[in-house]
């Protein structure tokens, strides 16, 4: 079973930027699709971007513009660039890879404060 482990969440202030990293256990071409969910509190978990093997990209609306997503196979790899952050980005962001099966990382925390 694949494991997803997150890193590069923390605390950021208003404006800033930071970058999320996921990194699997096994080969990331396996996985059709890769990506980034995040649930803020008393929220459900939604969609912020996913990629493709082909670099196909999608977007929720309130990342379109600010966040990036990019994947490196080689490196089992995806990440999450994030800029503009302001405090609705405020949540724990999970990883996620999907193909014939799912997995789900064990999420990490990004706070936009001030």
């Amino acid at each position: 079973q694949v494991q997803l482990v997150e890193s590069g969440g923390g605390l950021v202030q208003p404006g800033g930027s930071m970058r999320l990293s996921c990194v699997a256990s096994r080969s990331a071409s396996r996985f059709y699709a890769m990506g980034w969910y995040r649930q803020a509190p008393g929220k459900q978990r939604e969609l912020v971007a996913l990629i493709t093997t082909g670099s196909s990209t999608t977007y929720a609306d309130s990342a379109r513009g600010r966040f990036t997503i990019s994947r490196d196979n080689a490196k089992n790899t995806v990440y999450l660039q994030m800029n503009n952050l302001n405090s609705e980005d405020t949540a724990v962001y999970y990883c996620y890879a999907g193909g014939t099966g799912s997995a789900w990382g064990q999420g990490t925390q990004v706070t936009v404060s001030s």
